[in-house]
């Protein structure tokens, strides 16, 4: 199952969080980011990313 991480958003199906090493994740998030430019997109720094993968939008 893909849960996102409570810290930093991102989506995995891992038990430790790639990005940021948090192990607190939801199932309960909505929206989906798919970054492939951190440095370039606008997205991704409005949402404070700065590696590529997949973001949720909303975590609860």
């Amino acid at each position: 199952m893909i849960h996102a991480c409570k810290k930093c958003r991102r989506l995995t199906e891992a038990n430790v969080c790639p990005v940021c090493g948090s192990t607190e994740f939801s199932n309960r998030w909505s929206g989906l980011a798919i970054i492939i430019d951190p440095e370039h997109s606008e997205v991704a720094k409005k949402l404070g990313i700065t590696q590529k993968g997949e973001y949720a939008l909303i975590v609860q």
